[in-house]
C-alpha cells in the first residue's frame, strides 16, 4: 500500500515490514526459552517440595517450559508488531491497533499452542489427562500474564531496534563523514595552479627554436606533473615519488629563472631511515618550494631553497628552507600563506595530532617550513 499524498510533511509509508530470520538467531532463542522455563519450573517445584504433598516433579517443568517454548515461537509476531509499530509517533490509532491486535493474537496462540503441548507431554510421560482448569478463570489469568510478558518483550524488542538504528545511522554517518574526508583530500591535495602552466608554457616557448633536447625534456617533464596531477586517486603516495615529482617541477622554475634559482636536497638516507617509503601527502613537497619561488621572485639576489628530510624516533621531519625574504617581509605574491593552510589542513585530514607544519626562519633570515609526519612501520 503506498503513501498518501498532500500538502505538508511526507506521510510515513504504509508499507509493512517483516522481521529477517535466521537459523541461529532462532536457535539462541529456543534455547534461551527452554533454559528460562527450566529455571521457572525449578523455582515452581521448590514452592510444591514446601508443602505435605507435593505432587510429582514433572508437571512445573512442563508447565513453564511449554509457556516459553509458546512465546519463543511468537516472536517473529512481536517483532513484527514493534516493526510496524515502533512508537507512537506514527499515530495513535496505527500504534494501538497493531500492538492491541497483535496482543490478542499473541494471547490467543499462545494459550492454545501452550495447551496443545502440555496434553502431548502429560501423555508422554504417562501423567494422565492434564487439566487445563476452569476456562472461566483460568483465561484471564493467563491473558494478564501474557500482558506482562507482551509488555517485557516490547521494551527488549524496541531497545535492540532502536540500539540497531542508532548504529546503522552510526555507520552511514561514518560513511558519509569518511567520503566527505576523501573528497576534501582530493579538492586540497589538487592540481597545478594555472599560472605556474602559463609561466611553464612560456618558458618552453622560449627555448623552444635554441635547444630542441632540452624544449623535449622540460615537454616531458610538464606532461609527468599533468599525469600526476589528473590522474591521482590517493591523498597520499612515498615520498620517492614526491621527490621524483618535485624535481621535474624544478625544472621547470629552473628553466625559467636560470642562476637566480638553486635547489639543494639532503634527504637521510640508508635502509634504518626508509625515508624514501614514507608516504607523504601529494604535492606537500611542490607546495613548499613553490611557496618559497612565488614569494621571493622579485628580488634580484639568487636564491637557494633547501630540501631536508630527517628521522627522529616515531616521527620523521621534511624542511624546506630558503634564503629569501621569510615570512616577515611583505610578499609580491596575492594570497600569502594559502598553499600552506591548505597543506595545514591535509596534515590534520590524515594524521589529527600526530603531524605538524612549524613556520620559521632560516639562518639567513628567509622562511623556513617543518612539516613532521608519523613515522609508519617498514613493510
Amino acid at each position: 500500500m503506498s503513501a498518501l499524498s498532500g500538502p505538508g510533511p511526507e506521510p510515513m509509508s504504509l508499507r509493512w515490514r517483516w522481521p529477517r530470520l535466521s537459523a541461529r538467531r532462532a536457535l539462541k532463542v529456543l534455547g534461551f526459552c527452554v533454559a528460562l522455563g527450566v529455571w521457572q519450573g525449578s523455582a515452581v517445584r521448590l514452592s510444591q517440595l514446601s508443602r505435605r504433598d507435593p505432587g510429582p516433579w514433572a508437571p512445573p517443568f512442563i508447565w513453564e517450559v511449554t509457556s516459553a517454548l509458546a512465546v519463543a515461537l511468537l516472536l517473529p509476531l512481536m517483532i513484527t508488531a514493534v516493526l510496524n509499530a515502533p512508537g507512537p509517533r506514527v499515530g495513535w490509532g496505527r500504534f494501538l491497533g497493531i500492538h492491541l491486535g497483535a496482543y490478542a493474537l499473541f494471547t490467543t496462540v499462545h494459550v492454545a499452542v501452550m495447551t496443545a503441548l502440555r496434553h502431548g507431554a502429560y501423555a508422554l510421560l504417562g501423567l494422565g489427562a492434564y487439566d487445563f482448569g476452569e476456562p472461566t478463570y483460568q483465561l484471564p489469568m493467563e491473558a494478564q500474564k501474557d500482558l506482562i510478558s507482551y509488555a517485557l518483550i516490547f521494551a527488549v524488542i524496541s531497545l535492540q531496534a532502536a540500539w540497531r538504528e542508532r548504529q546503522e545511522r552510526a555507520l552511514r554517518a561514518a560513511s558519509l563523514e569518511g567520503e566527505l574526508r576523501a573528497a576534501q583530500l582530493q579538492s586540497l591535495t589538487g592540481q597545478l595552479h594555472p599560472h605556474f602552466l602559463f609561466n611553464a608554457l612560456n618558458t618552453i616557448s622560449s627555448v623552444m627554436y635554441e635547444d630542441l633536447p632540452r624544449t623535449d625534456r622540460l615537454l616531458s617533464d610538464l606532461g609527468q606533473l599533468l599525469r600526476a596531477s589528473l590522474e591521482r586517486t590517493e591523498p597520499t603516495w612515498t615520498l620517492g615519488e614526491e621527490r621524483l615529482h618535485t624535481e621535474r617541477f624544478i625544472a621547470l622554475l629552473t628553466a625559467r629563472f636560470g642562476d637566480r634559482l638553486t635547489v639543494r636536497w639532503d634527504i637521510e638516507a640508508g635502509a634504518e631511515a626508509g625515508l624514501e617509503a614514507q608516504r607523504v601527502p601529494c604535492f606537500a613537497l611542490q607546495t613548499l618550494v613553490e611557496n618559497a619561488v612565488k614569494h621571493n621572485q622579485d628580488l634580484r639576489a639568487p636564491l637557494e631553497v633547501r630540501i631536508r628530510g630527517r628521522a627522529q624516533g616515531p616521527r620523521w621531519m621534511l624542511e624546506v628552507e630558503d634564503t629569501g625574504r621569510g615570512f616577515g617581509a611583505a610578499s609580491p605574491a596575492a594570497g600569502p600563506g594559502v598553499g600552506l593552510a591548505q597543506l595545514g589542513r591535509v596534515l590534520a585530514l590524515l594524521h589529527g595530532d600526530r603531524a605538524d607544519l612549524v613556520r620559521g626562519a632560516g639562518p639567513e633570515g628567509g622562511a623556513r617550513v617543518t612539516v613532521w609526519l608519523p613515522r609508519e612501520a617498514s613493510s
